[in-house]
């Protein structure tokens, strides 16, 4: 009897299971009848630009005054004047200050006195020569002092000019270092410093290269591709701190004899036109100097370069339009935001430059054809005065709202009928729970 009766439940129990399995099953093929294939995601793809370009190096370093001139008094006395306003421009032979002169004019007469009284006893020394009434030897004393007068007038001279202490060169003046009424030494090693003057036009610009630099420039002159700047005027563009281009034009003049062994550097120099005074000496600026021939490089937006740790990369379409991930030696950033790639493409790659966010390696896409010109792309038939100058994910949204929309509604639908499946398989089992067993 209780055999029969466990027979009789698991009879039951097998005829309650049937129903929601093939429930089950149903629902599971009526969602998958329901999920939405998305569409492969369109990216913008053009050929690496193709162009001759020039190399320039990059270096920082410092302007310096082709002229500096410490101004020091050459006689010493009391400082009577001042005759210019701290930082003026101020040309050669202009009178910066003055020492009093009148003891140097004291100085003076009593020279010219002497010098006046020697000239006179030599002449009549001459004339008492020719009637043999002195001898030779007084003479020649008297023409010695003559000589010796004429040094001293000469001196005073001098000295007395010395009192107005002039500028050497033309340029620009710094502040006065003494006050009128001080008294100032001069002549000497230990003379007063009075101030200083500084040249604006031309001005040079010092940097320092590496080894490295050295020796590259080096093999460049020597297989005829760049000449060196120790013999060549080569070109070198500065920018300043706040400025944005390379507008500041000059050349080599100078690389110097050795390396400095502390440092393992050369240090090169140039000269830079400065007819508006704004280069000032001792202003930091970035240089970029002539660092190869010209030769035929690969270029493609700096934009869509990668880096995964310290390798760089491109998305690139490859075989029936999947993404591959190439990794690639980049070289120097050119002014239209375009890097050389100096190894690991073809002419003939299809690079991804619009629609980076919707491209992973593997992933099948739909290629639109555009064009790198200079900075701007020129996608899908837009003009480049048009195209958007960079890359980045706002411009590549507004490029392709189709497939964003197509996108955002597959997903939603997708949602929606995960939802309704899942409700309907909660509805069956509640319904089942109910029944008697």
């Amino acid at each position: 009897m209780h055999s029969q009766l466990k027979t009789q439940r698991l009879t039951w129990r097998r005829l309650f299971l049937l129903p929601l399995l093939a429930v089950a099953v149903a629902a599971c093929q009526d969602r998958s009848a329901n999920t939405m294939v998305f569409p492969a995601p369109e990216v913008v793809v053009a050929a690496p630009l193709q162009q001759k370009i020039t190399d320039w190096d990059e270096y920082v370093g410092r302007f310096q005054a082709i002229e500096r001139v410490e101004v020091r008094a050459r006689v010493s006395g009391y400082l009577e004047s001042i005759n210019f306003a701290d930082g003026q421009i101020v040309g050669e032979g202009d009178v910066l200050f003055v020492v009093d002169p009148r003891p140097f004019k004291i100085d003076l007469d009593r020279a010219r006195a002497q010098y006046e009284l020697a000239v006179k006893e030599y002449e009549r020394a001459v004339d008492l020569r020719k009637k043999r009434a002195i001898a030779q030897e007084v003479l020649d004393r008297r023409a010695q002092e003559r000589s010796v007068t004429k040094a001293a007038l000469d001196e005073a001279e001098l000295n007395l000019e010395f009192t107005e202490v002039k500028s050497p060169i033309n340029g620009r003046v710094s502040r006065s270092a003494v006050d009128v009424g001080n008294l100032i030494t001069g002549g000497s090693a230990d003379a007063s410093l009075l101030t200083t003057v500084v040249s604006l036009d031309p001005i040079h610009f010092y940097f320092e290269g590496s080894e490295s630099d050295l020796l590259k420039y080096i093999r460049l002159d020597r297989a005829g591709e760049r000449p060196s700047s120790t013999t060549n005027a080569n070109p070198l563009h500065v920018r300043l701190q706040d400025e944005d281009s390379y507008d500041h034009k000059g050349y080599m003049d100078f690389v110097d004899n050795e390396l400095d062994a502390s440092t393992g550097t050369i240090e090169g120099r140039a000269i830079i036109p400065n007819p508006d005074g704004v280069l000032y000496p001792g202003l930091f600026g970035r240089a970029r100097l002539l660092g190869s021939g010209q030769y035929e490089a690969l270029l493609v937006p700096d934009e869509v370069i990668g880096t995964d740790q310290s390798r760089r990369f491109v998305m690139v379409v490859g075989a029936e339009d999947k993404v591959e991930m190439r990794f690639i030696e980049p070289g120097t950033l050119q002014d239209d935001g375009l890097r050389v790639v100096r190894r690991g493409l073809d002419e003939s790659d299809r690079v991804v430059i619009n629609g980076l966010q919707r491209a992973r390696p593997g992933m099948a896409v739909v290629p639109v054809e555009g064009e790198i010109t200079g900075a701007a792309l020129a996608v899908a038939g837009v003009s480049a005065e048009t195209a958007p100058p960079t890359v980045d994910i706002e411009a590549a949204e507004a490029a392709q709202p189709e497939v964003a929309a197509a996108t955002n509604e597959a997903t939603a639908t997708n949602e929606a009928t995960t939802s309704e499946a899942t409700t309907s398989e909660a509805a069956t089992a509640s319904e089942a729970a109910a029944q008697p067993q």
